[in-house]
């Protein structure tokens, strides 16, 4: 799947973030971003936006867009709420969702797989990302899933650079047919507890995720 320009622009500007280019609080310059993508300011201005939308920059009126990078401490806040949350909708799609919705979800996976045969990391994360919608929408619970959605938007520049760590789409694989595995199974209390190991970042590899923002 080929992205956008805007949507390659934002990666772009992710990376940057992470890489130290731009400091917390810095203001992003539509027109020197233009001349440095190559590009006219609507791609940028779309750029931006889906920054503001993933809470990595903020939008001040009549100001522009700043830089927003959550601390340490935030980041590893924000990734216990999410594993609590993948696992409150895995604890519940365990027993409520339907066979077309694990139909979707094996597909998902497939996808998953195809996408790390052919080391393709950009589109193993979209594949991943409509994975853990489907366990969502298969809990059945319209405010969970809005919650989980928003949360997972938010963190969505952070899951995606620990794909870069040699093997971890490989361990992201096998995590997933555990997943599914307990979801076939209608084990509740197995599936909760993968969906929250598959998530949270502790010990080690918070080290590897704030290294590989640095690097």
């Amino acid at each position: 799947m080929k992205l956008k320009r805007s949507d390659q622009i934002a990666e772009s500007l992710e990376q940057l973030v992470f890489q130290g280019k731009y400091e917390d609080g810095e203001r992003l310059d539509e027109i020197k971003l233009a001349e440095q993508f190559g590009v006219s300011r609507t791609p940028i201005r779309e750029a931006l936006q889906r920054l503001v939308m993933s809470g990595m920059a903020v939008q001040i009126p009549s100001r522009g867009v700043f830089i927003r990078q959550p601390g340490p401490v935030e980041l590893v806040e924000m990734f216990e709420t999410m594993a609590e949350l993948e696992a409150s909708c895995g604890r519940l799609a365990a027993v409520r969702m339907s066979d077309a919705g694990l139909e979707r979800l094996i597909e998902a996976h497939q996808r998953c797989k195809d996408a790390v045969e052919q080391e393709d990391a950009a589109a193993y994360y979209l594949e991943n990302e409509a994975f853990h919608q489907e366990i969502y929408l298969g809990a059945t619970n319209s405010y969970l899933q809005r919650e989980a959605l928003k949360l997972q938007n938010r963190l969505k520049p952070y899951r995606r650079v620990q794909l870069r760590f040699r093997g971890r789409m490989g361990q992201s694989l096998a995590e997933h047919e555990e997943i599914i595995a307990a979801l076939t199974a209608g084990d509740a209390e197995h599936a909760e507890k993968t969906l929250r190991a598959h998530v949270n970042v502790q010990g080690e590899r918070f080290q590897q995720l704030m290294a590989g923002m640095k690097s």
